[in-house]
């Protein structure tokens, strides 16, 4: 791609074995594969779930996760969440807002949960929720745009 083209690629693969077995990952963003591995999947009620567990390399210089870290799981997390509202088109962050609540550590499973607030021709208005074991870590809004495919 020269950049005056939308990547359209971005397709789940499902985790066969290990601990996400059953979950989906995407391997079409350089920067969140090297960043996670992030997970998804759609809970019992069809929600979107995100997902990842702590490594060393999510961690700052103070033993705990890196602002960045939970910043890019957030972004992550909205397309998915939006999955639906943005099939079809292409999509880029506009906004992205947060609020960091607690820390989190090695080792924990942190989860993102969220919502739709609005879907429109060309926005769509995404809030969540990243937690580890129902802690609240970061709250989080964004809004995505979409973007034609171009021939």
């Amino acid at each position: 791609m020269d950049g005056s083209e939308v990547d359209q690629s971005w397709k789940p693969e499902p985790v066969l074995e290990g601990e996400w077995a059953g979950w989906k990952r995407y391997d079409s963003d350089p920067f969140e594969s090297l960043a996670g591995p992030f997970y998804s999947r759609r809970d019992e009620a069809g929600e979107a779930v995100c997902a990842f567990r702590a490594e060393r390399k999510h961690m700052n210089g103070g033993g705990f996760m890196h602002g960045g870290c939970f910043v890019t799981f957030a972004d992550y997390a909205l397309f998915v969440i939006a999955e639906k509202e943005l099939e079809g088109s292409g999509s880029v962050t506009a906004s992205l807002n947060a609020e960091f609540i607690d820390a989190a550590r090695e080792g924990e499973l942190i989860e993102a949960r969220g919502q739709v607030v609005r879907a429109g021709a060309s926005m769509v208005f995404v809030r969540g929720l990243v937690t580890t074991a129902g802690r609240p870590l970061l709250n989080f809004s964004a809004i995505v745009k979409k973007i034609r495919r171009r021939s």
